[in-house]
């Protein structure tokens, strides 16, 4: 299983010289790739989690760490697809492959923050229709010479958008989600499907057989299919580790020697990748927090995580 980290782009580490500085770091102890999301606004109340309250542009977030790599994939997880045109956001994508040298991974998702919605004029009905055409616009742009579309949602005029991406197809856009619907969409027209903060790791693989059974339908290999996980991390060396709803300890949780057992776990389930998100951990990306005590913590856990073959 492939394993990524978390770019520092929430809260108190999330400064010029961690987003640089861990970028290369991750890049130099082996990780895989390295993740970013999006949030637009936090209620005026903060009622709302500290992890969103303060969050770098994903994209913009992932050009900075672009220009201080050149191995390492880079990944959104992910764009809420409602808060910005196809045509745009195709542009903002194939420059940062460009840019990246064809290392960029897209994650899109349908939103659920009312704020959001509300101050972007987006629509919520039928959302999963529109993804499905959204993914369509971001495929002609990227691939056609000359694109057009003209759908429920959307309408581009024929014309040429260049430069083209390197990866040959554009960046491979992975989905978001939970309801079925969403599951099923990820199995039958992306690349792979991503977990939510908010996912029972510990019965994801139900999750992954629905996204798998809906590419086999589709006609396609299910076992081509990424299943990228996002690894919020609870580190607690006393190995108590944290406790769910149900009493038990949360996966990637407690000692370090715990959470590379459950990393194990969760690959023997079909997890294809998996990155370890600090901006979760409230002594990380708290927007409150000393961004110092922020620095070492992470610092501290991203050497103890690296990857086994750079460790050993």
């Amino acid at each position: 299983m492939k394993i990524g980290f978390g770019a520092p782009v929430a809260g108190a580490w999330a400064t010029p010289q961690n987003l640089a500085g861990f970028a290369e770091r991750a890049e130099e102890l082996g990780y895989d790739s390295l993740w970013t999301f999006q949030r637009l606004l936090a209620p005026a109340d903060n009622d709302i989690a500290p992890v969103y309250r303060s969050v770098l542009d994903p994209l913009l977030a992932l050009t900075y760490a672009a220009a201080r790599t050149s191995r390492i994939r880079l990944g959104v997880a992910l764009v809420n697809l409602p808060f910005i045109s196809p045509t745009y956001l195709a542009k903002q994508a194939a420059t940062l492959d460009v840019l990246s040298a064809g290392r960029l991974d897209l994650g899109l998702g349908i939103g659920w923050a009312p704020i959001e919605f509300a101050a972007t004029g987006a629509k919520r009905e039928r959302r999963g229709a529109r993804a499905e055409e959204y993914l369509k616009v971001l495929h002609t742009l990227w691939n056609d010479e000359v694109s057009a579309f003209d759908g429920e949602f959307y309408t581009v005029p024929p014309g040429r958008m260049a430069p083209k991406p390197v990866q040959p197809g554009g960046p491979p856009v992975l989905l978001g989600g939970v309801a079925r619907p969403a599951l099923e969409r990820a199995g039958r027209a992306s690349a792979g499907w991503m977990s939510r903060s908010a996912t029972d790791l510990a019965s994801i693989a139900e999750d992954i057989a629905v996204v798998r059974a809906s590419a086999e339908r589709a006609g396609r290999d299910p076992d081509a299919v990424r299943v990228v996980v996002r690894g919020v991390l609870r580190v607690d060396e006393t190995g108590a580790g944290t406790a769910g709803p149900d009493g038990r300890r949360l996966r990637l949780s407690g000692s370090y020697e715990q959470i590379r057992a459950d990393v194990a776990r969760l690959a023997e389930q079909g997890v294809t990748e998996l990155y370890y998100d600090l901006n979760w951990d409230p002594l990380v990306g708290h927007p409150d927090v000393s961004a110092a005590a922020a620095t070492q913590r992470a610092e501290e856990i991203l050497e103890a995580l690296a990857p086994e073959t750079r460790r050993s």
